[in-house]
């Protein structure tokens, strides 16, 4: 099969996945999770099954592969995963109050591929990931806020994509957030980095978008624990 074709298919099932469970689901695949009280601060990703490690022991989800940096880097973060499959961005909304019960230092938002295959308005996907950023500006004021930016499949059309893409620039953008380059790079429609349902990267596909992430994150904790 065709790479394009198999991104266009694969990508069309992100937004499969009830989220009747989320709760459920996010604390069974939080990780580092240490007893309530604990004031380390969280390093939370917020996301979908991408984030989530659908498919993929929960140590090898990119959230866990970066826990393992961060000790590696002797840094004190403990990383939460909040990844839930078929995750829309008016979910993640839904859910980020909870998620801010955690000391949350940095929040790394990867929403928005749901919406658009669903074909929900880019405004809502504009103005969902902006209400999360306001709530955890308005909780967390001290909090970095990272935002991993997605691709629509070509078959979208050309206008579609191109909007749907600047959605991320203009949110980070506009609220001094770091943007993380598209999550997939290098992944999507590789055959051998995606799982045999064509949908969900394996762990070498996921060590990529750690390696990716990483890039762009460690800089920010560095900057929030020096002196």
């Amino acid at each position: 099969m065709d790479r394009k074709i198999a991104w266009i298919l694969g990508v069309a099932l992100l937004g499969c996945g009830s989220s009747d469970e989320q709760q459920e689901v996010v604390r069974a695949r939080a990780n580092g999770v240490s007893p309530a009280g604990d004031a380390q601060p969280v390093v939370a990703f917020l996301g979908t099954s991408l984030t989530a490690g659908q498919g993929v022991a929960a140590d090898e989800a990119f959230p866990a592969l970066i826990q393992h940096k961060i000790d590696s880097a002797g840094l004190r973060y403990r990383v939460v995963n909040a990844g839930v499959s078929g995750e829309t961005s008016a979910g993640g909304l839904r859910r980020i109050d909870w998620l801010l019960e955690e000391p949350v230092a940095v929040l790394v938002i990867e929403l928005g591929a749901n919406d658009g295959l669903r074909g929900l308005s880019l405004e809502a996907l504009r103005d969902n990931l902006q209400q999360i950023v306001d709530r955890t500006v308005g909780r967390r004021p001290n909090a970095r806020i990272l935002i991993a930016a997605m691709e629509a499949p070509p078959n979208m059309g050309r206008g579609f994509t191109t909007a749907f893409r600047q959605v991320f620039i203009d949110v980070a953008q506009e609220n001094d957030a770091a943007l993380v380059p598209f999550l997939l790079a290098g992944v999507a429609g590789v055959p051998e980095l995606n799982q045999p349902d064509g949908i969900h990267p394996t762990a070498e596909g996921q060590r990529m978008m750690a390696e990716r992430v990483w890039e762009v994150l460690e800089p920010e904790l560095r900057t929030l624990s020096s002196p």
